[in-house]
């Protein structure tokens, strides 16, 4: 990785608060952190970095990474000790005013074996009854995936989280191709607009969350967005309706699909158009088996750190419809089914149908108890609309376009849909 970097010496790496950071003074910062953690680490340790971007924690995971030890990046969650538990670390580093690196005492893991002495990564996800599932990658893969990166001198937001494996996507890809990443610290649409307006930055990778709420927000309006050529969003389904409201703004950019999972990496994937949700994978990286999604990728994980897997084909969850041409649609989640008296159906579907209404700038669909029939069919929507006026046009609008039990019993007005620290739609069981 070094030598990539320093290919690339004279150009900007990273601007972070304001400040600009050449390649170089990124490589003399890892060697730095290099000699710090050098008494203070063996090779195979497990590193838990509790840290957000930065120009700093950027340098100490690839000083960590070039001294083969096995980072597990925390989210950013009051509950530490069950990450630390799940990650099974044995050292913790904070990067605040200063370093600071202290001694814990787990439980050995037989997966480390796995990495032959090789550089590890642990991310988290959400797993049984909300416990964290610590899900460990071959660090040294990842970075090889990108060793063929073509030279650019692209101005990238590192929207994404730190924790997150496509924020490790973005900032891996756009290190080893001379890029320049510029860090965000506060994720309203202002800030980001200000950002491309002001570095002219070239390339957004976010999800379709943010997306509308710059659509509702209309910043982009108030800020010279003329640099961007690329969005790509990814991590949850983007609805076609708001897709197209999308590219009818934004005319020059070019919208791409990414796709991947924290188990399977972010995978090479080929948008049908600016304007179309459905997406190519390589033909040897899924299958689909009853509707579902099942992923092999070069970047598959090697298991999780505290659960047993078979990392063979990985179920994503995620339910799709293959077009003739072999593209592929996210249609909704499994979980996310719906059962009302033994018919089902997918909230994806309802919010769209919804969200062909030019009044309704977003909604979230989901189930609510129902004593008859089980479940019902439930929505929270965002308009500008009287109440009683919304919830007529709504239900008159998905009357004429489902079946009668897909149709929502209650409609709720609200200023907004909340999402996660993810910038994903929060569908949290009701």
């Amino acid at each position: 990785m070094l030598k990539a970097l320093k290919s690339n010496q004279d150009k900007i790496a990273i601007i972070d608060k304001g400040k600009e950071h050449s390649y170089q003074h990124l490589i003399d910062r890892i060697n730095l952190y290099k000699s710090l953690i050098k008494d203070e680490l063996s090779n195979g340790d497990i590193v838990a970095l509790r840290a957000i971007y930065s120009f700093e924690s950027i340098a100490m995971f690839i000083a960590l990474y070039l001294n083969k030890n096995i980072v597990a990046l925390l989210p950013d969650s009051p509950n530490l000790d069950e990450y630390l538990q799940s990650s099974n670390a044995n050292k913790l580093i904070e990067i605040k005013s200063q370093i600071n690196i202290k001694s814990l005492n787990p439980p050995k893991h037989d997966k480390i074996k796995e990495l032959n002495n090789q550089s590890g990564l642990i991310i988290f996800s959400s797993g049984t009854l909300n416990k964290p599932k610590a899900i460990i990658h071959n660090l040294d893969n990842m970075v090889k995936n990108f060793a063929d990166k073509r030279a650019n001198s692209l101005r990238i937001i590192l929207f994404l989280l730190f924790d997150h494996i496509g924020g490790i996507n973005t900032l891996l890809s756009g290190l080893l191709s001379g890029s320049t990443l510029i860090i965000a610290s506060d994720f309203s649409p202002k800030n980001i607009c200000y950002l491309i307006s002001k570095y002219k930055a070239h390339i957004l990778p976010t999800t379709p969350s943010f997306l509308n709420l710059l659509l509702m927000t209309k910043e982009y309006e108030n800020y010279d967005l003329s640099s961007l050529r690329l969005i790509t969003y990814g991590t949850e389904r983007m609805d076609e309706n708001i897709l197209i409201r999308l590219k009818n703004i934004f005319k020059k950019v070019k919208f791409i699909q990414t796709f991947g999972t924290s188990e399977s990496g972010i995978l090479p994937t080929t948008s049908k158009s600016s304007i179309s949700t459905y997406f190519k994978l390589k033909p040897d990286e899924y299958k689909i088996k009853d509707g579902r999604l099942f992923l092999k990728s070069k970047t598959m994980f090697l298991g999780y750190m505290n659960l047993d897997s078979d990392n063979q084909w990985f179920d994503s969850g995620d339910l799709v419809k293959q077009d003739g041409d072999g593209f592929l649609k996210i249609i909704g989640r499994s979980k996310e089914i719906i059962n009302v008296g033994g018919k089902k159906l997918l909230a994806s579907e309802v919010e769209s149908c919804i969200l062909e209404l030019d009044e309704i700038k977003d909604a979230l669909v989901y189930a609510l108890p129902c004593e008859i029939l089980g479940q019902m069919v439930a929505c929270d929507v965002v308009c500008d609309l009287a109440k009683s006026n919304a919830k007529e046009l709504i239900k008159s609008h998905c009357k004429a376009r489902l079946e009668r039990y897909k149709v929502p019993v209650k409609i709720n007005i609200v200023d907004e849909i909340t999402f996660t620290n993810r910038f994903k739609k929060d569908r949290k069981l009701r």
